[in-house]
């Protein structure tokens, strides 16, 4: 179920702003993306884990600098960090022992993560959004 959810709230959100020009800003899916991140953190800080709060914050910083590095570049790289952070979700558990993180949340984030990257790579396929600065 959480993945079928996951699904539509991206959908939803992603043609929610692109009907009001949100992601008409380059900023918007990298903002996404850095959000998404660091949602880890504050698992880790209601699970009163400071070892997974450090483990979290060099993944964190890691996705941080792809998304600003993407705002500055190439989108694409926007797009692959969402992707990628997709794939981390379904991998996390084997990395970071964080207490804090609902049991349903890497299904969810999963499918939120590589929907929202299917759809920024629409975005930039059709030229919605300007691959570059």
């Amino acid at each position: 179920m959480e993945y079928f959810i996951g699904v539509i709230l991206a959908l939803s959100i992603s043609f929610f702003s692109t009907a009001v020009g949100f992601d008409h800003d380059r900023a918007f899916y990298p903002v996404v993306m850095i959000v998404i991140a660091i949602l880890y953190a504050l698992f880790a800080v209601i699970g009163g884990s400071l070892q997974a709060l450090s483990l979290e914050c060099v993944a964190i910083a890691v996705f941080i600098l792809v998304s600003v590095l993407g705002f500055k570049f190439n989108l694409w790289w926007v797009a692959g960090a969402l992707f990628a952070h997709g794939v981390f979700d379904l991998i996390h558990g084997h990395l970071i022992s964080n207490p804090g993180v609902p049991v349903w949340w890497p299904g969810w984030c999963f499918a939120y993560d590589v929907t929202a990257a299917g759809y920024l790579a629409w975005l930039l396929k059709c030229s919605k959004v300007k691959v570059h600065p």
